[in-house]
């Protein structure tokens, strides 16, 4: 989940010249990167063969990534951050050729920042099954055709496999710290549990422990969005030409997306009942502010991103359950050794507090007690990403301990 927004105060008037200019144009068949697009500021490492939960075995896996400061002799100044579902390796710097957004965590990594690059080596991968230069959906498979509707099924703790593979491919033996937030955030919550010996701290963010039914709900209608549109023909889309891929249904998904991510709060005071461009709610032309908002974000989300890979994510987001085969829940995170921060969000009506609530509660080695630390913001969900100066305040905290 991002934030991409322009702060304009006036509701009606939010989307800036180079806003709409972006938009130019039909929509690619996908929004994925793809071997010969520029690859800006990504590396690469490979991984090779990955054996899934499922037992199918993916060969000669590749993960996209970025880097920030320098690595110690030791290898013990690693901080690993992880993104969350739309996110990518782009972690900070700017829009450019091979990054169609810029940074979706803009000044939390630098120097002085809150993750200070002075003393700390930061490494952001793009998850398995992504679409920025991990492999994925839109990456090439046997036969040297994309895998799309092929790709297998994912699980949470897949994509840990293929992060721990990753950090043995950069001779990375323990991470100084591993910090996801929501579902970033529950990759994080796995490490801490699966690899407890490869982590010093945790850092989960606006995350549960598992996905509810309700949660698991809301992930099925997105996915049953991408999948419902005709050009989306069962994932097996790449040859399409502009316009003629699964971009209504993929923007749809981003639609309802949106609608868990921010607080109504904030869509009603930002929003109100505005009508764009003037025209009155009573004609049968234009829109009301907040459609126009949504629309405009499904459309700018097509353009940086694959119907195949949001789906195949979404799912391995409802497959998060830390305590499958571990004895529940509150077990599982009661092996947790590592000291821990739980931050949550008092807005997040996607991730509600009660989630973190519960985590902080079991894990016994939580910085802040049976509690977690909560945020005040009127961004719900998207809060974890929009209110940088406490989330950085929280996390240098962390990185103190």
């Amino acid at each position: 989940m991002d934030w991409q927004t322009s702060e304009d105060s006036q509701a009606a008037r939010w989307i800036s010249d180079a806003d709409v200019s972006s938009l130019a144009g039909l929509p690619p068949a996908t929004g994925a990167w793809r071997d010969g697009d520029p690859i800006g500021r990504r590396r690469f490492a490979g991984i090779g063969p990955l054996t899934l939960e499922s037992g199918v075995v993916l060969p000669a896996v590749r993960i996209a990534y970025e880097t920030w400061g320098e690595r110690a002799k030791d290898g013990r100044n690693a901080v690993l951050v992880l993104h969350a579902l739309t996110g990518d390796a782009h972690l900070t710097g700017p829009a450019g050729p091979g990054h169609p957004t810029a940074g979706w965590w803009e000044g939390m990594v630098g120097p002085g920042a809150p993750i200070d690059t002075d003393r700390w080596y930061v490494v952001a991968p793009n998850i398995l099954g992504g679409c920025q230069g991990t492999t994925g959906p839109a990456s090439l498979g046997p036969g040297l055709a994309e895998w799309g509707g092929r790709f297998p099924y994912l699980t949470l703790r897949d994509q840990v496999s293929a992060q721990v593979a990753f950090t043995d491919a950069l001779g990375i033996q323990r991470w100084a710290a591993v910090l996801g937030g929501s579902m970033g955030g529950m990759h994080a919550l796995e490490w801490a549990i699966g690899s407890p010996e490869r982590v010093e701290r945790i850092g989960v963010l606006a995350a549960p422990a598992s996905s509810s039914a309700d949660q698991i709900a809301l992930n099925s209608v997105q996915t049953e969005a991408v999948r419902a549109d005709p050009r989306f023909r069962g994932g097996d889309y790449y040859g399409a030409t502009a316009g003629d891929g699964p971009h209504r249904g993929l923007a749809l998904a981003r639609r309802m997306a949106l609608l868990n991510y921010r607080s109504a709060g904030e869509l009603n005071a930002r929003f109100a009942r505005s009508w764009q461009s003037g025209i009155s709610p009573l004609g049968d032309d234009g829109r009301f502010a907040v459609e126009s908002y949504l629309d405009f974000h499904g459309n700018r989300f097509t353009r940086r991103f694959d119907a195949n890979s949001y789906v195949r994510l979404v799912d391995a987001m409802s497959s998060h359950d830390v305590g499958r085969d571990r004895g529940g829940v509150a077990t599982a995170l009661g092996t947790v050794t590592a000291p821990m921060l739980v931050l949550g969000i008092d807005s997040d009506r996607l991730y509600p507090v009660a989630d973190q609530e519960l985590i902080a509660a079991a894990v016994p080695s939580a910085i802040d007690g049976p509690a977690p630390v909560v945020l005040r913001s009127d961004y719900g969900h998207d809060g974890f990403l929009i209110e940088r100066a406490a989330v950085g305040a929280q996390i240098a905290r962390l990185l103190a301990v």
